[in-house]
């Protein structure tokens, strides 16, 4: 699979939201972040301005919630326009009809898993979801360092998808940058999540280029 760069706008100014992100238009995705301070100790975006934001963006949204309740929210955010909706296993009451109901919406479903959850947890969905996401830092905070003890589960999730017959993406998200973009591609990822090493730049396309580099 190709591999793919998501700047996240956690890391951008939130001051001047529409304006980032079309600023960070040679990406192949945004991602953004919804955070409810109940599932993790930080406070985000909420619906109406990620509503907003999607019919703004030229680019397809990629969207993490981070939020209590899964099964009620996940598939309200996946109708607003937005590629893919990842919600945390770990938030989830019935983890395969959550993933049914995005994808119901015409998006793509996605699950995550918190650095503590195994892979093995998420075997069962493989086929129920087009992506799942490897936390390599602990949810909540950007600019965190990158947890490269997380690489196997991506192999492990490799394989698991490989025997369940599936294509499946596989997303990191946490502390990547151009010195561990390649380290994650080669355990397997084809998804890259990138924030203050993106909006941590004055130049944002030359920052996302060089992602690519580093990650072939």
């Amino acid at each position: 699979m190709s591999i793919r760069i998501a700047p996240s706008i956690l890391s951008a100014d939130f001051g001047r939201l529409e304006a980032e992100i079309a600023e960070a238009s040679t990406a192949d995705l945004i991602h953004v972040d919804v955070m409810d301070n109940h599932f993790v100790p930080n406070l985000t975006l909420g619906f109406p301005v990620v509503q907003r934001l999607a019919q703004v963006s030229a680019t397809p949204f990629d969207l993490h919630l981070m939020i209590e309740d899964a099964d009620k929210w996940a598939p309200l955010y996946a109708e607003i326009g937005v590629a893919s909706c990842t919600f945390h296993w770990e938030a989830a009451k019935d983890a395969v009809q959550v993933a049914r109901d995005i994808r119901s919406t015409g998006a793509r479903a996605a699950v995550a898993i918190k650095p503590g959850t195994p892979a093995e947890a998420v075997f069962d969905l493989l086929t129920e979801v087009d992506m799942v996401l490897v936390m390599t830092v602990e949810p909540g905070f950007g600019g965190q360092s990158f947890m490269r003890e997380m690489l196997p589960k991506l192999g492990a999730l490799k394989r698991a998808a490989a025997e369940a017959g599936t294509e499946l993406r596989l997303e990191v998200d946490g502390g990547i940058s151009v010195e561990t973009a390649h380290e994650a591609v080669l355990a397997g990822a084809d998804t890259l999540v990138a924030g203050s090493s993106v909006f941590g730049l004055p130049d944002r396309a030359a920052a996302i280029a060089a992602l690519r580099v580093a990650a072939r």
